[in-house]
C-alpha cells in the first residue's frame, strides 16, 4: 500500500465497514466513506478527521450505476487517485424457507450484494486499471461457501460474490490490480442481531462456533487492512475466511 493511501469504503456507516474505516483513519490514509445515510455518513468522516486523517463522505446506492460511477469520480476529483476499494455495503433479506422467497425478496438481496459489488467493481476497476495499481477487497461471509437453512438468497449472493471476485482478478492482474475478498463468520453486528432473533437463539448459533464466540467488526476490519494492503501483494482472487473456525468444523 503507498504512503496514504487513498481508501473508498461502501456500506461503511456501520458494522465491519465503520470498523474498516476507523482502522484506515488510525493509519492516516485519505478516507473516503459512502452510504446511503447522509447525516450518519457526515459524522463518520467527522469521527475519521478526528483521528487524524483526511476523510469525506460522499453519499451513494451501490444499487445505481450513475451513482457508483458519480462516487468514484467523486473520489479521485477530491484525492486524484484510487489504491484501495472495500466493497462493503450489502443486506441478508428476509430469512425465510425457499419455497417462501419471491422475485422481489431475491432482487433485494442480490442488487445490493451482487449488483451493487458488480457496479462498484466495474468503476473502481475503470480508474485503477488506467494507474496500473489498486487493490480491491470484496465481503463475502461464510456463507459463500456453505449453505443454511433459511438464508438461500443471502447463501446464493455470497457465492455470487466469491464467483464475481475471482474473475474480476483475472482481469485485473493483467493491470497490477488485485482483487480478493474476505468471508467473516459470525460478527458482533446489527445483522448478527436480526438473524438470530434473540438471546437464546444466538448463544446456540455461537456454540456452534469452535471459539464458541462472534467476531468483533475490529478483528474483521484488521484481515481487511492486511488483504488491501502490501503485505499480501502475492495474494489475489483469494477468499480469507476469518470465521472462528466454522468453516474447519
Amino acid at each position: 500500500m503507498a504512503n496514504q493511501p487513498v481508501v473508498l469504503i461502501t456500506g461503511a456507516l456501520t458494522g465491519i465497514g465503520r470498523a474498516t474505516a476507523i482502522a484506515f483513519a488510525r493509519e492516516k490514509a485519505s478516507v473516503v466513506v459512502s452510504g446511503r445515510r447522509k447525516e450518519q455518513g457526515q459524522q463518520l468522516a467527522e469521527e475519521l478527521r478526528a483521528l487524524g486523517a483526511q476523510a469525506e463522505f460522499l453519499h451513494s446506492d451501490v444499487r445505481f450505476e450513475d451513482d457508483m460511477r458519480k462516487l468514484i469520480d467523486g473520489v479521485v476529483a477530491r484525492f486524484g487517485r484510487l489504491d484501495v476499494a472495500v466493497n462493503a455495503a450489502g443486506t441478508e433479506g428476509d430469512p425465510a424457507p425457499l419455497w417462501e422467497q419471491t422475485p422481489e425478496r431475491y432482487a433485494a438481496v442480490f442488487d445490493t450484494n451482487v449488483l451493487g459489488t458488480l457496479l462498484a467493481m466495474k468503476h473502481e476497476l475503470r480508474v485503477m486499471s488506467a494507474q496500473g495499481s489498486g487493490s480491491i477487497v470484496n465481503i463475502s461471509s461464510t456463507m459463500g461457501a456453505r449453505g443454511a437453512a433459511k438464508l438461500s438468497l443471502y447463501t446464493a449472493s455470497k457465492h455470487a460474490v466469491e464467483g464475481l471476485t475471482r474473475s474480476a482478478a483475472i482481469e485485473a492482474a493483467a493491470f497490477g490490480v488485485r482483487v480478493n475478498a474476505v468471508a467473516p463468520g459470525p460478527v458482533e453486528t446489527a445483522m448478527l442481531n436480526r438473524l438470530t432473533d434473540n438471546a437464546e437463539r444466538k448463544a446456540a448459533f455461537l456454540a456452534a462456533v469452535p471459539l464458541k464466540r462472534a467476531g468483533t467488526p475490529e478483528e474483521i476490519a484488521d484481515a481487511i487492512f492486511f488483504v488491501a494492503s502490501l503485505k499480501s501483494s502475492f495474494m489475489t482472487g483469494e477468499v480469507l475466511r476469518v470465521n472462528g473456525g466454522k468453516t474447519a468444523s
